[in-house]
């Protein structure tokens, strides 16, 4: 297997990415996770587009919907190796002997892995709207697979949320109080808020469709 510091999404198996994901080295670690979540549900909602027939005035939309998923596994899986990147660098800044370079390598090692995760969160905050297109329109033989998709997408959200709250909060190892991280940073905090709210909205399309999913469910 190549060493853990090899390993991406782009030159790796999925056992090896896996298994690399699974050592305590971090990097991979859960932001990765979180990009290849997005992929999985991007992938999934190009395949129910892919088995789906729309009426002739939602052919257009139909296409669009299963090209953007197209270049958003892509983009996940890149974005996926660059919090692997960004992880490895937040670890190195935590071995660095205390003092103000180790303060410095600590702020920019957790902006870094706080905008890569953010960017996860945004495009799996976008693909909502063509999932839940897709759980009216697609095809229904295949509503089982748009809820996996969605709660793919979920956990993508909920773990891009997660890191940004974590590594800015990080910020206060270098000196920082979470009022000056917000005034610095208003963007990155703000995304936490956003992210919650693509959660709850997640939840809400699972919920409408449930009952197609899992009829014998008796909850």
């Amino acid at each position: 297997m190549p060493d853990s510091d090899e390993v991406t999404t782009q030159n790796s198996t999925l056992e090896q990415w896996t298994r690399a994901l699974s050592e305590s080295v971090g990097s991979p670690g859960g932001g990765a996770g979180a990009g290849v979540m997005l992929a999985m549900a991007a992938s999934l909602t190009s395949m129910v587009a892919g088995y789906s027939h729309a009426q002739p005035h939602q052919r257009d939309t139909l296409h669009e919907v299963r090209a953007r998923a197209h270049e958003l596994r892509r983009t996940a899986l890149q974005l996926a190796d660059e919090d692997a990147e960004a992880s490895h660098a937040f670890g190195a800044a935590f071995k660095l002997q205390r003092g103000p370079q180790r303060d410095d390598a600590i702020r920019g090692a957790s902006l870094d892995a706080a905008a890569t995760s953010s960017a996860v969160g945004e495009r799996a905050t976008e693909a909502i709207d063509d999932l839940s297109w897709l759980s009216t329109h697609g095809n229904p033989a295949l509503i089982a697979d748009v809820v996996v998709a969605f709660g793919a997408l979920r956990a993508a959200v909920t773990g891009a949320r997660t890191n940004v709250s974590f590594d800015l909060a990080t910020l206060r190892s270098s000196g920082a109080t979470l009022d000056q991280i917000h005034r610095q940073h208003p963007r990155l905090w703000t995304r936490v808020e956003t992210f919650d709210a693509a959660i709850s909205r997640i939840d809400v399309c699972v919920a409408e469709v449930d009952h197609r999913a899992a009829p014998t469910d008796s909850h």
